[in-house]
């Protein structure tokens, strides 16, 4: 509650419009007017209406439906994507943070290598190899995004592990996994949390475009980056095929991204004194 109150004004409507979007996406087959895969090619690419509120696609569906549905593709694959990446990563960064080591300088090496490819395009190449599924995604953007928190949180572990209450735990016989778990870890978790806010936007782009570029979720499943991919031969004609997808998109990013910075605000110490300075 003392972290919510202390958020600024645009951090707290991006904490709201993530909560709205949550919410539309969990209750999609209540809150959805139409089936998304219905078609009606008797009204295909038709303006918005009373009836079909952003209009109908190519194919007669109902964007409105398909973009509630959507949702649920893209925050799935953020919060799956994000929470397998934050977990993978810190305890492989804070592992090695702590320990040291030539496992620390193999495992920093790799991380290296990770970052030196563009993410997208790494996802592109493990999607060619894995083949077109929802579960290929999440395993790709997985396999490309745990590096730059074991990277952070490799960072943070270094500077705390020689503090003093770091030092008498050790002094006193306590373990490595304990002194991990229990000074480590809470001590690291407020630029993890950050980072994670602003990376779950990162990773909803990339499905998008993966989606777009016909890498994602099998068609008819609804999702924003192939909505986006199947409008584009008609971008001139019906502009509103592109348009609503692409808010969208926006607005969920932007509302992570409002979120992080608040965030990032709150729990940095050293951001917010920089910020002063």
């Amino acid at each position: 509650m003392k972290t919510w109150r202390e958020l600024n004004l645009m951090a707290r409507i991006g904490a709201f419009a993530i909560a709205f979007m949550v919410l539309l996406a969990i209750f999609a087959p209540i809150i959805s007017p139409h089936d998304p895969n219905a078609q009606d090619l008797s009204r295909r690419m038709t303006g918005p209406s009373s009836q079909n509120l952003l209009g109908r696609d190519e194919f007669g569906r109902d964007i409105l439906s398909r973009i509630i549905y959507g949702s649920r593709i893209s925050l799935s694959v953020g919060l799956l994507v994000t929470s397998i990446s934050m977990t993978l990563g810190v305890a492989i960064g804070v592992s090695v943070g702590y320990f040291g080591g030539w496992i620390e300088e193999l495992t920093m090496r790799l991380v290296d290598i990770v970052l030196a490819f563009p993410g997208i395009l790494l996802a592109i190449m493990l999607m060619a190899v894995l083949g077109q599924s929802l579960f290929n995604v999440v395993i790709a953007l997985c396999l490309t995004g745990w590096a730059p928190y074991a990277r952070l949180a490799r960072g943070e572990s270094l500077s705390i592990r020689e503090r003093e209450y770091v030092l008498a735990a050790r002094a006193l016989g306590a373990s490595g996994y304990r002194i991990i778990s229990r000074h480590l870890l809470p001590n690291i978790m407020s630029p993890i949390v950050v980072k994670a806010t602003l990376g779950m936007a990162g990773v909803i782009v990339a499905e998008a475009a993966l989606s777009f570029l016909g890498l994602g979720v099998r068609p008819p499943t609804p999702s924003w980056g192939a909505m986006l991919n199947s409008a584009r031969a008609y971008i001139l004609v019906t502009p509103h095929l592109v348009i609503f997808p692409g808010v969208a998109i926006m607005l969920v990013v932007l509302s992570l991204n409002l979120l992080g910075d608040g965030l990032r605000d709150v729990l940095d110490p050293r951001h917010r004194a920089r910020a002063d300075a």
